[in-house]
Order: structure tokens, then C-alpha cells, then sequence
């Protein structure tokens, strides 16, 4: 007998015949003798309609209350599924955030989990019952509602794992698992059958919709076995852990993209030192992360050309930032938006040479520009022109042998 966390994603829970499907999957789980602890996202849509609701009602709505409509959507999930299993005569009960406690700390919209209250959940589980916990969400040391940001289930299933000591986690989704790129867009993608937390956290950061990336962060630092798996299938899914029971027969695991990137260079920027520190501090202050960096090499040793990406949706502010920043003074600002950022991923990149020689010379073969590049030890970033985004991503996944 062990203790299992199960999280159902949106499109999982998507309709009450899929809420009942999920039941038949926790009936069978419970049947074998584990201890079940189900975390539930909203039904797929849900989310985005409350939030179309709250902009009817102001485009600035407060925020505060819009954690509060956003939990809402969970909530109806669990009921829901709590009944399901009710009907199905297996013990389960739904525990609202503020039930438990869930614990966060932070923004609203952006808050994570610090803690939870287990004694009441432990002996419901120690009585044979489900306990159905909703994903996204908690509650500060206010008392008010806050959720974790998109994506949040995930990060609530690893943390409920965590403190609940289970010995397994895992993300049922719409997916039979992690794959060597999107499998919508390159049909040839392959499921991955195990991946370490390195290359999961980098594919996830880099645009892999599977999992969040702060999810696999947690359960890297607690070592907390996960595996990705349908919801509709019973086959067996992509297995995460530590990267050490893992043997690397490939350079490359898995081909990330993400078009959610832009590109700005300030043209003529003075090149002395402490420009780059007085362009980038205002930028770090407005929570505006900052991607790749280039910075030209100076043809007269007064000006220089700097580059860099920033998301999309923070291309404005930052311009704003820039052209309010006293302390630089360049020629002009000119930005990019229809770019794209494609990634090689693979713990195997260490040992392996000649790995970036194999994805430019790919990408030249194919006549794409390569605008900007950013390496660590398991991954290698290249931003691209938007409109070659599917062939560079076709070409890199045969040239590494993933077909």
C-alpha cells in the first residue's frame, strides 16, 4: 500500500462523461489498496471564461477578487468529482482551500504554496476515503483567496506530494506522455519513456506545454517520482526522476519551441562600463525577465549595438522603461516581435561533441538566420524568424536522430 497523488488536468475533467471516466481511474487506483489524494484543475475553458467575465465587468479588474472568481472553477471540478465517485460507492469528499488550509505566500495571481494542514486528510485517507483537493489556489495568512498562475495545478499536485510524504506523483493529461517535440505540429514525435528533472525543467521552461515548470522544480529538489500519462489510455506514460538512473543513448531528447519571444536592440548605446547594468537594473525591478543578451562588438569604441528578448507581452513596458531610463542614452529602439525561439534539449549534450556544430549547420542547410543564441550545459536556444519556426524544428528533430 502507498500514498499516490493523482492530478487531473483541465481537458481530463472537461465534461461530466470525462468526470466520470476519471472516477473509474481513481475507483481502480483505490482498488489495488493505495491511498489516494486526487488534485483537480478547472474544466477546460472555464478559466478562460471567468476571465472574460471579470473584463466585462473592467479591464483592470481588481485582483484580489479575480483570485477569488478564478478559484471558483476548481471548486465546481472537485464537487463534481466528488460525486462521481460517490456514486460509484467509494468513499470521497472535497476540501475547498481554505478547508485544509493550503497555505501561499506572495502576489495575488502569483502566490505559491509554503504549507499544508495533513492531519485531517491523513486520517480521511487511514478511513479508506479520496480526498479531492483543488489545484491553482490557496490562502495567505490574511485569509484571502490567492492562486498560483497558470499552470498552477501542477505546481499544487508536487507540493501536496511533498508534504504529504507520497511516494508518487502523477499528471494525467490528454497526452500519453512527454514527446520529442509537439506531436500537433511534427507528426513523426515520439513519446519519451523516461526523463530527468534537468531536461523535463528545461523543456517546460522553454515552451513543452506537458507540465509547469515550477512543478518540476519542487520535485527535483524533493526527488519526487512523477510521470506524465493519459487520461484516455492505458498506456504507460513518460517516467521523470534524478538523471542518474538514466542511460543516454542519444545527444538530443527533445525539441522545444516557444513563439511567445521578441527581440529589441538599442542601436548606438554608449559602450563603457556600467551601460549594460543601467539598462538591465530598471528591467530586473518591473519583473521583466530578460533572455538572451548580444552585444556587438564596437567599430569605434564609443557605440555599440545591444540585443535582447523579452515575452511579447512585456515588449511595451519595456520600451516605456527604456525611454524613461536618464542614464543611457542610444539612437533608437527597434523591436521585433515575429520571432521565435527553438531548443535542442538533452543530458546527453554534455559528453556528446559537435552537437552545436550538427544544429547550426542543420538550420544553414534549410537557409534559416540565426538571430541570437543561448547555451547551458543540456540546452542550446536559438531565436529564428516566426515563419521558419516548423521547418527548423522538422529538421532539427531528424538531424538528431529523433524520427
Amino acid at each position: 500500500m502507498v500514498k499516490k497523488v493523482l492530478k487531473f488536468g483541465g481537458t481530463s475533467v472537461g465534461t461530466t462523461e470525462r468526470i466520470q471516466h476519471v472516477a473509474n481511474i481513481i475507483k481502480k487506483e483505490q482498488s489495488t489498496g493505495n491511498k489516494v489524494i486526487v488534485v483537480v484543475s478547472a474544466m477546460a475553458g472555464k478559466t478562460n471564461e471567468l476571465i472574460s467575465l471579470s473584463n466585462k465587468i473592467s479591464e483592470k479588474f481588481n485582483k484580489r477578487e479575480l483570485d477569488v472568481l478564478l478559484s471558483s472553477g476548481e471548486q465546481v471540478t472537485c464537487a463534481l468529482l466528488a460525486g462521481a465517485l460517490i456514486k460509484l460507492s467509494i468513499k470521497a469528499r472535497s476540501w475547498l482551500n481554505w478547508q485544509i488550509p493550503i497555505l501561499t505566500e506572495g502576489e495575488y495571481s502569483n502566490s505559491r504554496i509554503i504549507n499544508m494542514n495533513v492531519d485531517t486528510i491523513d486520517k480521511y485517507l487511514e478511513d479508506g476515503g479520496v480526498a479531492i483537493i483543488p489545484g491553482f489556489q490557496g490562502i495567505s495568512k490574511n485569509g484571502d483567496i490567492t492562486t498560483i498562475g497558470r499552470g498552477g495545478s501542477d505546481a499544487t499536485a508536487v507540493a501536496v506530494a511533498k508534504i504529504f510524504n507520497a511516494e508518487k506523483c502523477e499528471i494525467y493529461t490528454d497526452v500519453d506522455g512527454v514527446f520529442s517535440t509537439d506531436p500537433n505540429k511534427i507528426p513523426v514525435a515520439k513519446k519519451i519513456d523516461k526523463i530527468s528533472y534537468d531536461e523535463m525543467l528545461e523543456l517546460s521552461s522553454l515552451g513543452a506545454k506537458v507540465m509547469q515548470s515550477s512543478a518540476v522544480q519542487t520535485a527535483m529538489m524533493y526527488d519526487i517520482p512523477l510521470e506524465v500519462r493519459s487520461t484516455f489510455t492505458e498506456r504507460k506514460g513518460t517516467r521523470i526522476f534524478s538523471q542518474e538512473n538514466i542511460d543516454y543513448t542519444k545527444s538530443v531528447t527533445g525539441v522545444a519551441y516557444s513563439k511567445d519571444d521578441a527581440k529589441i536592440t538599442i542601436k548606438a548605446v554608449e559602450d563603457r562600463p556600467g551601460v549594460a547594468a543601467n539598462i538591465f537594473e530598471p528591467l530586473s525591478k518591473a519583473q521583466i525577465n530578460v533572455d538572451m543578451v548580444i552585444q556587438n562588438i564596437s567599430s569605434d569604441q564609443k557605440t555599440t549595438d545591444i540585443t535582447f528578448t523579452v515575452k511579447r507581452e512585456d515588449v511595451l513596458k519595456t520600451k516605456e522603461i527604456l525611454k524613461k531610463n536618464s542614464k543611457i542614452s542610444y539612437k533608437e529602439i527597434i523591436q521585433n516581435d515575429k520571432v521565435a525561439k527553438v531548443s535542442i534539449v538533452g543530458a546527453g549534450m554534455v559528453s556528446t561533441p559537435g552537437v552545436t556544430y550538427r544544429m547550426f549547420r542543420a538550420l544553414s542547410d534549410e537557409e534559416i538566420n540565426i538571430l541570437a543564441i543561448s547555451t547551458s550545459e543540456i540546452k542550446l536556444s536559438v531565436i529564428i524568424e516566426e515563419n521558419n519556426i516548423f521547418k527548423a524544428i522538422k529538421k532539427l528533430h531528424t538531424t538528431f536522430d529523433l524520427d
